[in-house]
């Protein structure tokens, strides 16, 4: 309960400070659920789902106004080649942060 109340809170707060753009509404609630379940234990697959529900402009990458919670924190940490911009091999990163 707890998880999904803090999601909302992250959901309705990016949406307040505009730093999610051109992102669904049921994208981003799906990608925080999804989020809020990972653990180090994560698969691949999981990793996938989040980034395709990210990923919002279909570039194949995340940005930093794409990424939440602790994709959000981590950004600088999981982004490797320092591009500013995560993609899926540097998001499969996030489940050894968890």
């Amino acid at each position: 309960m707890k998880k999904i109340t803090l999601s909302l809170v992250i959901i309705i707060s990016l949406f307040s400070c505009n730093s999610v753009k051109n992102v669904s509404t049921s994208n981003l609630s799906e990608a925080t659920v999804l989020l809020s379940s990972l653990n180090s234990s994560s698969s691949v697959q999981q990793i996938v789902s989040l980034f395709s529900l990210l990923d919002s402009n279909k570039d194949k990458s995340i940005s930093s106004t794409e990424a939440i919670g602790s994709i959000a924190e981590y950004f600088r940490v999981l982004d490797a080649d320092r591009n500013s911009s995560l993609d899926i091999t540097e998001l499969t990163g996030l489940s050894r942060l968890l």
